[in-house]
């Protein structure tokens, strides 16, 4: 499968002549033009990455936190097959959930011609990885050893101190794994993302404008591309590749230091 991506994708820099310097910072996607630039749909795939990350993550570990270490296991009981239920759902009913109750808040509370955009779908995907980063984080907290709680507790911390002082750093390397599955789950995420995004191909400047990431790029217009187009748009996939290679190396580099230490 990676050979036959990267043969279709990197066709039209090594045979064809075109730079791939200038499609990966072009910012024209206009394959009637013979213009392929997907440096907006770049920037859309990181900002809604990250800030989905940046909602999902402090919610994902907290809910973890409450689940494993603070919770009564009644309540424990009924929120742990929730978060699985949620993991379970298909990723097109959380895009219908998002173009239904979402997009129309947003567009209703800012007053916006329309409500799809970046900040839609930075919400939907933080709604979507949830799920993942609860249950691995979960899985991390339960698998520190007793005794490092009973030891802090017997030195005299509180319960809270312990959980964020000495359950979570010790829990750090599983924790960085639900992370970077969050993250997986966020930037390789289409159907959801094609309901709520907008779609356009133009640069994004604010969180309010309409994007169309690199996934839903593919989508769109695989079922149609033929020649060129298609190479480009496999090109595409080869980019969002590299992506999910470089954070798979710096999760491997982040949890050995965990082990290490």
């Amino acid at each position: 499968i990676s050979g036959f991506v990267f043969y279709k994708g990197l066709t039209p820099f090594i045979f064809k002549g075109y730079s791939f310097v200038d499609f990966f910072t072009g910012s024209d996607w206009l394959p009637g033009s013979d213009k392929f630039g997907i440096a907006p749909m770049v920037v859309a795939s990181i900002v809604a990455t990250v800030g989905a990350l940046i909602i999902g993550v402090p919610i994902g570990i907290l809910t973890a936190v409450f689940i494993a270490e603070v919770a009564p296991k009644s309540v424990a009981k009924i929120i742990s097959p929730a978060v699985e239920l949620l993991a379970g759902i298909p990723s097109v009913l959380y895009g219908l959930f998002g173009l239904a109750f979402i997009v129309p808040k947003i567009q209703s509370t800012l007053n916006l011609p329309k409500g799809q955009s970046l900040l839609a779908v930075i919400l939907v995907l933080a709604i979507m990885m949830l799920p993942t980063i609860i249950s691995v984080s979960q899985t991390a907290i339960k698998a520190v050893p007793k005794s490092y709680k009973e030891g802090s507790l017997a030195l005299g911390a509180s319960e809270i101190e312990t959980i964020f002082k000495v359950i979570l750093p010790a829990a750090k390397s599983g924790i960085l794994a639900a992370i970077v599955l969050g993250v997986g789950r966020a930037i390789g995420e289409t159907m959801a993302v094609i309901l709520v995004a907008g779609n356009s191909t133009a640069m994004p400047t604010s969180l309010l404008d309409s994007a169309r990431p690199l996934t839903t790029n593919i989508a769109l217009e695989m079922g149609y591309a033929a020649g060129t187009h298609q190479e480009m748009l496999f090109a595409t996939g080869v980019v969002l590749f590299l992506f999910i290679i470089i954070i798979n190396l710096v999760l491997t580099k982040l949890t050995s230091k965990g082990v290490d230490r």
